[in-house]
């Protein structure tokens, strides 16, 4: 892992399902620029240990943190964890997230529920445990992962749109809220990101998906790590209740 340009020297983040997909390229990224980066993970055992040695075989402080980001004790216990072992938390990515699609008149209860749980309740759950920290401290960075989905809606996801277009007015509730302790907080909305997420498309269909982007091309998990990380950095600290649409133009 080669040094970035140290944009996080000093800090400590959290990143909310970070073992894979964008989380993966998220944490790869703000430990590259000096931040001490803790990150849950649910199903993905392995992955986040190979991740965290990874990290950890180059000094950089990081912890990896079994997690059902659903959950608001685990949550919270999963902050408290945090600011056990690094004393403090300036970062808080919110990008657990999973997919339950179908029709409408298909979808099962029980994935609407999960969705909205996974996606959303967590977003709430992580948000609240670490404005507590944040606020005590008079600064703090929220940046949520909400979806192109959450924009524009999608036909057989409408499970996951709800829960993305919660998070962009959440994102801009909170920050109202939170302004006045200097806790920002920001929203990005990738398009189609090539991860598991989009590996199980035919080839067929990935040609459909990139000739519906303007740029003609699905984005690299590290080209979102990006504009997370600039949200994350000082670069930013004028910015909140902002949605950051990285999706190659899908949303114009």
């Amino acid at each position: 892992m080669s040094e970035g340009a140290n944009l996080l020297e000093g800090k400590v983040a959290l990143v909310t399902g970070g073992a894979r997909g964008i989380g993966r390229a998220v944490v790869m990224e703000f430990a590259r620029n000096g931040a001490k980066v803790a990150f849950t993970y649910k199903s993905s055992g392995s992955l986040a240990r190979e991740l965290a040695k990874e990290i950890g075989d180059t000094g950089r402080g990081v912890l990896a943190i079994e997690s059902d980001a659903a959950s608001t004790k685990s949550a919270a216990e999963v902050v408290d964890e945090v600011v056990s072992q690094f004393k403090r938390l300036d970062v808080l990515v919110n990008n657990a997230g999973i997919t339950r699609d179908n029709l409408i008149l298909r979808m099962q209860e029980d994935d609407w529920d999960a969705v909205i749980q996974t996606n959303l309740k967590s977003v709430f759950n992580y948000s609240k445990a670490a404005a507590r920290v944040m606020m005590g401290q008079r600064h703090g960075k929220i940046i949520n992962v909400s979806s192109v989905v959450g924009l524009k809606g999608n036909a057989g996801q409408s499970n996951y749109a709800a829960s993305k277009a919660g998070i962009v007015g959440f994102t801009k509730s909170i920050a109202k809220e939170l302004a006045s302790r200097n806790i920002l907080v920001n929203a990005v909305a990738p398009g189609y990101i090539d991860t598991d997420m989009t590996s199980a498309l035919t080839e067929e269909q990935k040609r459909a998906v990139a000739d519906s982007i303007p740029l003609k091309r699905v984005a690299k998990p590290e080209e979102v790590a990006k504009v997370i990380l600039f949200l994350a950095s000082q670069n930013a600290d004028y910015i909140t209740g902002q949605v950051i649409s990285v999706d190659g133009g899908m949303s114009v």
